[in-house]
């Protein structure tokens, strides 16, 4: 079938508009038919997308399914997916029916909300189909609004500083990225992506207001892309707008947030940083595993301190987006498997707990780790369910959270023993903060008041989790569910990255550098 990935980019905004033109009021009926118009479009959209994973030939490294045609100012309209970027399509088209499902209880400018989250949809999925660099930038920063807005709208008590901190921290980095991208046309005439990877940008040392930059323009756009995509993992340093975003989102937005956003910088490091600007990658590759590492074990640190359960959360994505970008620089097949598993395990495991934090909440209305204790003889579905992703965020083996960590420090393993030795403290800093959290929320005896009267899971809750559950146990299991598609993709990857450096180095020589 043409156009699948026209259809499952825009059937979302489809129904947005829907909502926008033709719903009408802001009654209980009018409330009830945008959920479930909402609900019906994403999972139609999830449909669609499992017909991309048919048609999809795991076995060729190439885009495939590729739309192009002529769009606007002489632009291109292009998207294709290949073995890196189909898998996240798809973990985008299978949680969006689930968060929509977990905002069933919210009252206040539901339509609104719904569209937000729809048009969030459509830009998510076009960040990750988009093979031309002009739509991809599109997509990319026009993903910050409905967020923007998600926060600040619906969010907590701070939502409006949380909001503004998150969109100017990552838009800043992104005006970066697009004086990048002029440049790349410039250089190469052209903003197909395809063509660009092929394309080499120049590594020549250059000067630069009197200071020699080794690896040249490489270098100068591999550190504009790398402002935008760190900020968007985040990585340590610029991570401090997380969990202010997070503690402030409602708990949709945090799902969404934590289990897509974060993965579109990781993305972008695989889709353009390494094929891109090999030299500057191999170059700069030590420092991005140290900054992985030291992440890994600081952001552990301080989740261990904190006394808000989303905000404990939020570090520890931050942490285990720290094994993803270490996985990625380490430049092999284990590494890169590894990075990408990790995202797809971590958009289950972490979209999951963020909704164990908001089923406690919707009760509560409080975040406080000191205000529960002992939920376990109330709450018996919930402590089992909450138990089973805080292992799988530890990474017990059986579930994917250890696949994606295991396969990561043997690919940095091979690339760097003392980067990998710290990032494996890790590992047990990630037991402490994880197991000391469940401990102190679900065990113990039920001496609170306000706790006494409280109900365990409803149907929908379950039902919401129920997907969760099946994915990260398969995968944990059956990995090869996820490195039979990615692998063929990874595998070229590497080889045109090692080929591209022994190019740069036969040149060096033969001009004496």
């Amino acid at each position: 079938m043409d156009n699948l990935l026209s259809i499952v980019t825009f059937l979302p905004l489809v129904a947005a508009a829907i909502l926008a033109f033709f719903l009408k009021g802001d009654d209980p009926a009018a409330q009830r038919n945008a959920k479930w118009l909402a609900l019906i479009a994403t999972t139609a959209t999830f449909l669609v997308s499992l017909a991309i994973l048919v048609e999809f030939d795991a076995g060729d490294p190439g885009f495939q399914l590729v739309e192009e045609r002529d769009w606007i100012l002489g632009l291109t309209y292009k998207v294709g997916v290949d073995g890196i970027s189909v898998l996240f399509v798809m973990l985008t088209t299978f949680l969006m029916p689930l968060v929509i499902a977990s905002a069933w209880d919210v009252t206040h400018r539901v339509k609104e909300y719904m569209i937000a989250f729809l048009v969030l949809e459509t830009l998510m999925i076009g960040v990750f189909v988009a093979l031309d660099l002009v739509l991809f930038y599109l997509f990319f920063e026009a993903g910050l609004i409905p967020m923007f807005l998600i926060i600040g709208i619906w969010g907590g008590k701070e939502r409006i500083y949380a909001s503004f901190k998150f969109f100017l921290y990552t838009f800043l980095g992104s005006v970066l990225m697009l004086v990048a991208m002029i440049a790349m046309y410039v250089d190469a005439g052209t903003t197909d992506i395809p063509t660009l990877l092929a394309h080499n940008f120049g590594s020549e040392t250059i000067g630069v207001l009197g200071v020699q930059i080794v690896g040249g323009m490489q270098t100068l756009m591999w550190l504009a892309f790398f402002a935008s995509f760190a900020v968007k993992m985040p990585m340590w340093p610029v991570h401090t707008w997380l969990p202010d975003a997070h503690v402030q989102a409602p708990t949709a937005g945090s799902v969404v947030l934590a289990a897509i956003l974060l993965k579109m910088g990781g993305y972008g490091f695989l889709r353009f940083s390494l094929p891109m600007f090999p030299v500057a990658s191999d170059l700069m590759a030590p420092l991005v595993l140290w900054l992985s590492a030291i992440a890994i074990v600081y952001t552990s640190l301080v989740a261990l301190a904190q006394k808000d359960m989303k905000k404990l959360i939020a570090y520890s994505s931050v942490a285990h987006m720290g094994f993803v970008t270490m996985g990625i620089f380490a430049v092999n097949q284990q590494g890169i498997d590894g990075a990408i598993f990790q995202m797809l395990s971590h958009g289950f495991i972490s979209g999951a707990l963020f909704l164990c934090v908001g089923v406690i909440y919707d009760r509560m209305h409080t975040r406080e780790i000191d205000a529960y204790g002992g939920l376990v003889n109330r709450m018996p579905a919930y402590a089992l369910i909450f138990m089973l992703f805080t292992m799988a965020n530890v990474g017990l083996p059986g579930t994917s959270g250890f696949i994606g960590e295991f396969l990561t420090l043997v690919g940095v393993f091979q690339a760097n023993t003392w980067v990998a030795a710290v990032a494996a403290t890790g590992v047990i800093l990630s037991a402490a903060y994880a197991l000391w959290l469940y401990r102190r929320v679900v065990f113990g005896d039920l001496i609170k008041e306000s706790l006494k009267s409280i109900t365990d899971m409803t149907t929908r809750e379950k039902a919401i989790f129920a997907p969760l559950v099946v994915m990260t146990i398969l995968l944990g299991v059956y990995p090869s569910l996820v490195t039979d598609i990615i692998g063929p993709s990874v595998e070229a990857l590497i080889t045109d990255y090692d080929t591209a450096l022994i190019e740069a180095d036969t040149r060096f020589a033969r001009n004496g550098e």
